[in-house]
Order: structure tokens, then C-alpha cells, then sequence
């Protein structure tokens, strides 16, 4: 089993799960009402799931207490960064590109940082962890050139570097048939989904979520 030292720690913890590339009202709903603890909007315009500021923030409205809201960055500007923060109440902040820990620290809202996995770059990985220390946690992406996540692709698990101190969000390509081996092998804080989840990109399916979700929780059993 790979484990950070946040998961080790408390080995009895239930795996939170994020569903991310909300773009639907119906789709925020079910999502929060199958039992997810965050839910993602991306802002980052070439994204198929992007969402404007005004449409994430219409998003948000209805959503019940305590469900996290999460906006996914890549490379933004801080302006453009702050001009969503100013309308959309989002509680984290996902950065998905090369944001140095300077940039990240300069908003009022916490964050966590989105890193690559690919198969040689575990120096590279550890060194953007150590360097952003004020992360609340660390989101596994698999690596893919040019592609700054949500390939949908899952990597190699074992290359997952031990003793992050950071809670650890497993996400590329999990879906409701995989998702309770990788929390058995990862023993991630969280699980991040999007395209595994979904009839078309931004598109989410009901019956796909409520199995994801049954899945994570059978991994608590």
C-alpha cells in the first residue's frame, strides 16, 4: 500500500470525493446529494467544461450546507483569479499549472496545488511539494504532454512519492470500476472524477455517480 503520512495516520478516515467539471445545475445537485464533499468548476476556457465566473456562481447558489466549491486555475492571471473570487463563493482553489507558491499565497482563499504524474519526474514532484507548504493538499493527476490535466488517463499508482505531509487527492481516470482498488493501493485523502463520471464532457450521469460513489464507500468496508 502507498500511503502519504496524512492518510497513515488515520487509516479509519472515509475517503472524501470531489466531483469535478460541473457545468449543470441538475448535475451540481445530484452530485451533492449522492454524498460528494467538494464539488470543481473550471475555469480555464479551452477546458470542454469550462464555466464562466457569472455561470459558477449561478451554479453555487442552490447547492445545500456544506458542500465545498472548488475553482480549477490554469496559469490565470491574479486578476483574472480575483475577478472570480469576487463573485463566485469558492472555499478552495485548485491551481493546475506552473503557479510558483507566491502566486498561490496571494489570496484571501485557501489552496491546493494540482501535480502531474508521468514516469520519470518524481524529483520534480517532490520539489513543488516541498515548495508549496502552505498547499492544504496535493491533487495526483497523470501526466500527459501538453495536456495540463483531466486526461482522464490513469499512472502508474506506485510512483506516488511516501510521506507527503499534505492530505493527498487521487484523481486521473477513476471511475465506479477502479476507484475502490486505487484507494486500497493509494489510501488517498480524497478522489477527485470528472470524465469517468459522465455521458460528454460537462455532461454527468446520475447512475455513473451514485456508482462511483457506492464504490468509494465499499473501499471503507
Amino acid at each position: 500500500m502507498i500511503s502519504s503520512s496524512s492518510a497513515s495516520s488515520q487509516p479509519s478516515s472515509r475517503t472524501r470525493v470531489k466531483i469535478c467539471g460541473i457545468t449543470r445545475e441538475q448535475d451540481a445537485l445530484a452530485a451533492a446529494y449522492a454524498g460528494a464533499d467538494a464539488l470543481g468548476f473550471v475555469f480555464y476556457p479551452p477546458s470542454p467544461r469550462a464555466v464562466t465566473a457569472e455561470r459558477a456562481a449561478e451554479l453555487c447558489r442552490p447547492l445545500p450546507p456544506f458542500v465545498e466549491r472548488v475553482g480549477l486555475f490554469v496559469n490565470a492571471s491574479a486578476a483574472d483569479v480575483q475577478a472570480v473570487l469576487d463573485i463566485v463563493p469558492l472555499t478552495l482553489i485548485q491551481f493546475h499549472g506552473n503557479e510558483s507558491p507566491a502566486f498561490c499565497e496571494q489570496f484571501a482563499t485557501p489552496y491546493m496545488k494540482a501535480l502531474r504524474i508521468g514516469a520519470d519526474d518524481s524529483g520534480e514532484t517532490l520539489a513543488q511539494i516541498k515548495a508549496h507548504t502552505a498547499a492544504q493538499g496535493f491533487l495526483l493527476d497523470a501526466y500527459e504532454k501538453g495536456v495540463p490535466g483531466g486526461t482522464g488517463k490513469t499512472f502508474d499508482w506506485s510512483r506516488i512519492p511516501s510521506g507527503i505531509d499534505q492530505p493527498v487527492i487521487l484523481a486521473g481516470g477513476l471511475d465506479a470500476d477502479n476507484v475502490t482498488h486505487a484507494i486500497a493501493e493509494v489510501a488517498p485523502y480524497a478522489v477527485d472524477v470528472s470524465s469517468g463520471i459522465e455521458q460528454a464532457p460537462g455532461i454527468k450521469d446520475v447512475e455513473k455517480i451514485n456508482r462511483f460513489m457506492q464504490a468509494v464507500a465499499l473501499a471503507g468496508h
